[in-house]
């Protein structure tokens, strides 16, 4: 039977196992874990939440290829009081550079949150200043470009300040401190792959 776990990848984690130089690695997190087990996916060194870990090959593949077009959710804080123009253009597609080519970003579902999402303490935490606001935006996606969310929000004018991963799909982060996780059985997958039961 295939493990799943949902895990809160902390902030300057990497989403490996193997050693690279002193970063935090998912071996400094997860001692112990099944070597079978990998990460869908991955999510930058310094962006945090929803990692998804397991040694279901097919569950990998069905979240990581674009066909399938699964949803995946971010909390993002910006710099800056975020305009509706930037939310609607960010909404529908912004002009990045992916691999040293100009690419259009599919049309995403975009809004602001009114108040701040009840997410754990960033270490460190984020240098503010005083004198300029930030906002709080949900971005979802169903394409995973490197570094996506933070391109979208700079060509828009707002540069991410923090990066959560709050949901694939319907499973979310919700009530999980940085660093914790949960291991589920075939619940998991039915609940990621609705449409595949």
């Amino acid at each position: 039977m295939s493990q799943y776990f949902v895990f809160y990848k902390p902030y300057l984690t990497i989403s490996q196992f193997s050693a690279d130089g002193d970063k935090r690695t998912l071996a400094d997190e997860l001692p112990g874990i099944s070597k079978q087990v990998y990460p869908v996916g991955r999510l930058d060194h310094d962006s945090e939440g929803l990692l998804l870990l397991t040694d279901d090959r097919s569950l990998t593949h069905q979240l990581l290829d674009p066909m399938f077009a699964h949803k995946r959710t971010y909390y993002v804080q910006v710099d800056g009081a975020i305009t509706e123009q930037a939310l609607q253009h960010l909404a529908n597609g912004v002009i990045i550079n992916v691999d040293g080519k100009t690419y259009k970003t599919k049309k995403a579902e975009v809004r602001l949150l009114e108040d701040e999402p009840a997410l754990p303490l960033r270490e460190p935490p984020i240098r503010l200043r005083k004198s300029v606001p930030t906002s709080w935006i949900a971005i979802t996606l169903t394409e995973g470009k490197n570094r996506q969310v933070r391109k979208m929000t700079a060509a828009a004018g707002f540069p991410t300040l923090r990066l959560v991963r709050y949901a694939i799909g319907t499973v979310t982060i919700d009530g999980y401190a940085s660093g914790a996780y949960k291991i589920f059985g075939d619940e998991l997958k039915k609940q990621l792959l609705p449409r595949h039961q």
